[in-house]
């Protein structure tokens, strides 16, 4: 799977959280902090990060940030996008599930090496529940920007 990954700062987490998608086997797109010469800026790099999701360039985006709200906000501007931030492997597992979230949100305050594998496990063994429901909810939030026209 590609992932663009995005952080404002280049923090142990960040670098940890490369590695750890790298183990797994993806492919990894940095941006912000993580990519030398990139912007840096919370809204730009996570803007940059979410963009490669929405244009179909990477299948999925982890965006960090020091408490995660700017990136998720910055994420969830752009059409396509449903960024979760996810603190701990409960919210991951229903972030993907009931939300059908394509963009993580991590704070880089928060997220201690540990529990950083705990919420990529629960976020990658999650599949997106196929309850008439939740694809209705989704769908209706995919109305709200614009990336979807009917029901």
């Amino acid at each position: 799977m590609r992932i663009s990954v995005s952080s404002d700062m280049d923090e142990p987490v960040a670098r940890a959280l490369l590695v750890q998608l790298r183990d797994r086997g993806h492919d990894v797109v940095t941006y912000g902090a993580l990519r030398p010469g990139d912007d840096p800026q919370w809204a730009a790099c996570s803007e940059a990060a979410a963009r490669e999701v929405a244009a179909g360039n990477a299948d999925q985006a982890v965006v960090c940030c020091w408490t995660g709200t700017g990136a998720s906000i910055a994420a969830n501007k752009v059409p396509g996008v449903r960024a979760a931030l996810c603190t701990d492997a409960y919210t991951a597992d229903g972030a993907r599930r009931w939300n059908d979230a394509n963009v993580l949100a991590l704070s880089l305050r928060l997220t201690s090496e540990p529990l950083l594998k705990e919420i990529l496990d629960a976020w990658f063994a999650t599949e997106a529940s196929t309850d008439a429901e939740d694809r209705e909810n989704v769908a209706r939030v995919e109305r709200l920007d614009g990336t979807r026209t009917t029901s």
